[in-house]
């Protein structure tokens, strides 16, 4: 990886950046804006599932890490990773999630990272947002022969009724980035093998309360409309047969993971 001091990268706020670049925050203000509610609110991923993910690889590049969800498990799992993402405020987050891990402005299309540097590049619910004509190509050069290139989403399993009453209130869409993942990769890798792994996430009623306010829906609805679907989702939580007087909140997900190796 290209380093402070050789003319290629510099330091701003614990990141290193490419100033050659444009700034690769452009157009993405309004996921900063809620950085921290979507780190309060967003799952984190099973171990399970990322060890299928990355298999043996030391090294990992997080790409389009967000607020550590991916990188806090691989961490875990003792790898060494660097975490990559176009919106500073997000990986603002994530050294609050996971402190001490190096952090990259940067893009999956122009990645300010050396050839074939790294034994696995993963992405945890970003290869929808990805240009795949550019962005394969940029990651087979960054990965050694033999590496891994992986992806996984989590999605909440709505079907327990009190979620399905909460989606109705919402007015929650199925989400195109988990629900057709369409992981076809091409290029220098081989076929794209998938996992899945299905697990429960305990959470209290502020999480989930915070998980709604995350939700494209109600980030771009008007205030009013905000504050009645947090009103009727609180009066759900409060009343609802499955989750009345529960002391914490039982939320199901599937996380599905696909990977190929570099060829």
């Amino acid at each position: 990886m290209a380093g402070e001091g050789d003319g290629t990268t510099a330091v701003r706020g614990g990141l290193l950046v490419d100033p050659s670049e444009p700034d690769p925050r452009r157009g993405a203000r309004p996921a900063g804006a809620v950085a921290s509610v979507y780190g309060a609110a967003a799952p984190g991923y099973p171990l399970e599932a990322v060890e299928w993910l990355v298999g043996d690889a030391a090294s990992v590049l997080d790409l389009g890490a967000g607020t550590g969800g991916l990188t806090e498990a691989l961490v875990a799992l003792d790898r060494e990773v660097v975490a990559v993402d176009p919106v500073e405020e997000m990986l603002e987050e994530l050294e609050v999630r996971v402190p001490g891990v190096p952090r990259i402005l940067g893009t999956a299309e122009d990645l300010p990272v050396e050839d074939d540097s790294v034994d696995a590049v993963v992405a945890g619910r970003a290869w929808h947002w990805f240009q795949r004509e550019r962005a394969v190509p940029e990651i087979a050069r960054v990965l050694r022969r033999g590496g891994v290139l992986g992806f996984a989403w989590n999605r909440r399993d709505t079907s327990p009724d009190w979620l399905v009453a909460a989606g109705e209130i919402m007015h929650e869409q199925p989400d195109p980035s988990s629900s057709d993942p369409s992981v076809r990769i091409g290029g220098p890798f081989g076929p794209v093998e998938a996992h899945r792994v299905e697990w429960v996430r305990r959470m209290s009623r502020a999480t989930f309360l915070d998980l709604v306010r995350s939700r494209r829906g109600w980030l771009t609805a008007p205030p009013g409309e905000q504050r009645t679907v947090l009103a009727a989702v609180e009066t759900l939580l409060v009343t609802h047969p499955d989750v009345a007087g529960a002391d914490e909140l039982s939320v199901p997900y599937v996380t599905d993971c696909f990977r190929a190796i570099r060829r």
